[in-house]
């Protein structure tokens, strides 16, 4: 039962940080599994297995090519990702902003030292 959870929600899929390498590494184009598994330190299966999730919540789509099937982002699929995170913006700004506020105080005060 865990196993379809995780091949159906994209939040289970990203969640395992090895498939979030794999999106990062197809953000640069489309690569066989062969090379997947060679640039990210993985095993063939286990690469295999990764794309096949994410091919699954629909975060990369594949194609043949010859004898290979090559992996590529599909970056739609992030969009529910994209739309829970941005319910968070309005405190990343407040923290942003205090932030600058405090940055600018400090170099008033060191503009009246000097």
């Amino acid at each position: 039962m865990a196993r379809a959870a995780t091949t159906s929600d994209v939040f289970n899929a990203i969640a395992e940080p090895q498939r979030r390498q794999i999106l990062v590494l197809l953000r640069g184009g489309e690569r066989s599994v062969t090379e997947v598994a060679l640039d990210l330190g993985m095993t063939q299966p286990g690469a295999s297995k990764h794309l096949r999730v994410l091919r699954e919540v629909g975060l990369v789509r594949d194609r043949r090519d010859g004898k290979q099937r090559l992996y590529d982002l599909d970056a739609r699929g992030l969009r529910p990702v994209h739309e829970w995170a941005g319910g968070f913006e309005r405190y990343w700004n407040e923290s942003f902003d205090k932030l600058d506020a405090y940055v600018r105080e400090l170099a008033r005060a060191e503009d009246e030292e000097g």
